[in-house]
């Protein structure tokens, strides 16, 4: 029985992250994988959905000048050579970061196989046994839908079907009108699909603060995009013409009728079939491996990261949480997780983007609050781009003026959100902001603007006003 000081059992962005770290602290390290190396960014996730969304942002630009004196037009898609173009890409991807990378740190070892974890100490894959120090459980999460009548018989595509499609739909149907459902039906949209959005709580972007999911809405729509918020899916059915989807909107039920539907209602972590129940390791309720701030599990010498913790499901947050797995399970001082400042991006046109408390949140954590959302229309980058849809909102405390959260609708919003992001991690003020130079004609400018609009009116400014 080959013997390692660390097995990582998911060969995603957070196992990675824990055997590179592990590695290179002269660790020896066995990395179990049964599946595609890469997990689901690369393959199935954030690599090809940019691309796919890439590609249809440039059959709208061609299609929607905004300038006078320029025409363009954009020919039929042909759909077949746009995923092959992504597919291409997601090859390239995961030999150059993941197989490649493994044949530069020749301490790791690649297991091909299902593991089932029987202690700390010992790891079987496929049946083989695998002895161990320590072991980190990043298996990921898969796509999840809700227990719709008639709906698993009918069949529908989750994100994965949806970003290797081999035609266009004619009208795709989305259940789901957070980040991944958004994404995917504006892209579809813009390449010449008609798209409708059913979501089930009040607001499509329900996450997000309450301002943001109105006006992109009503963004989506100028596009062909219906979104239909607070609405309750009753049943789907399935026939030669396709998708019949009877849902509940306002106390009334009609039926919607597509040739696709796509389920889009967030992601499950995998913990199926690994042995956790018999190591005593607590699972909540949508099925997420319970961790304590050091990321151990209930079973002793067991840690956990990425989207199998069931939190905050960013390809960057598995990968912090991999290397600090990693961290604790082989070092002497171990180091707590800190999720104060996330930034999360939804990479619709424009975009969305946020970090921090929303009022809301700021109040009941109790805060005394102070807001203000400076539309974009009086940044000078939106106006020389003739394009000043959305807004940024900045959440501050009353007194102190600590940066909160900020809140940005903006082509560029996933951009922005980086400055924010040091602000509400380092606790800095709106002063330190309004004192900070900040580029002219740069979407950026709109974080200072926005500190601005606390005690001043940005409307009666010169260019470059400090």
């Amino acid at each position: 029985m080959q013997i390692y000081d660390l097995v990582v059992v998911g060969g995603g962005s957070a196992g990675f992250a824990a055997a590179i770290d592990a590695a290179e602290q002269g660790a020896k390290v066995a990395l179990v994988e049964a599946g595609l190396i890469g997990g689901t960014c690369v393959n199935v996730g954030c690599v090809p959905s940019k691309t796919l969304l890439a590609a249809a942002q440039t059959r709208h630009t061609a299609l929607s000048s905004r300038f006078e004196g320029i025409r363009a037009k954009a020919d039929p898609v042909d759909f077949s050579k746009v995923i092959g173009q992504k597919d291409a890409l997601v090859e390239e991807l995961r030999k150059a970061k993941y197989l490649d990378v493994l044949e530069a740190y020749p301490a790791i070892t690649l297991l091909r196989g299902h593991a089932r974890i029987d202690s700390a100490e010992r790891v079987q894959v496929d049946g083989r046994p695998v002895g161990s120090s320590r072991v980190v459980i990043a298996t990921g999460a898969r796509p999840w839908a809700p227990p719709i009548e008639g709906l698993e018989a009918a069949g529908y595509w989750t994100s994965t079907e949806a970003l290797s499609a081999s035609e266009l739909p004619r009208h795709l149907l989305v259940i789901g009108g957070s980040a991944v459902g958004l994404e995917l039906a504006q892209m579809y949209a813009r390449l010449g699909s008609r798209v409708t959005v059913l979501e089930a709580l009040g607001r499509i972007a329900p996450a997000e603060d309450e301002s943001v999911g109105p006006e992109l809405a009503r963004y989506l729509l100028e596009e062909g995009v219906e979104s239909h918020a607070g609405v309750q899916v009753l049943r789907v059915r399935r026939g030669a013409e396709g998708y019949e989807v009877d849902v509940e909107e306002a106390g009334r039920t009609r039926t919607v009728h597509g040739d696709r539907l796509l389920v889009a209602t967030g992601r499950r972590p995998h913990t199926d079939g690994m042995g956790l129940e018999k190591l005593g390791i607590k699972l909540t309720r949508t099925g997420a491996i319970e961790v304590d701030e050091f990321l151990e599990t209930a079973a002793a010498g067991v840690y956990a990261a990425g989207d199998v913790t069931g939190k905050s499901m960013f390809v960057y947050v598995a990968a912090y949480q991999g290397t600090l797995a990693a961290r604790n399970a082989l070092g002497k001082e171990p180091a707590a997780e800190d999720l104060t400042a996330v930034p999360r991006v939804t990479f619709t046109d424009p975009a969305v983007a946020s970090v921090g408390l929303t009022a809301e949140q700021a109040w009941a954590a109790g805060h005394t609050v102070m807001e203000r959302s400076l539309p974009l229309a009086y940044v000078p980058r939106a106006l020389a781009n003739r394009d000043t849809r959305g807004f940024v909102k900045i959440v501050a405390e009353e007194g102190t003026e600590r940066i909160l959260g900020v809140h940005i609708l903006a082509p560029d919003a996933g951009e922005m959100i980086i400055e924010a992001t040091l602000a509400v991690r380092f606790e800095l003020t709106l002063q330190d902001i309004r004192d900070t130079l900040h580029p002219y004609l740069t979407f950026g400018e709109g974080l200072k603007l926005a500190a601005m609009s606390f005690t001043r009116d940005v409307t009666k400014l010169s260019c470059c006003a400090g």
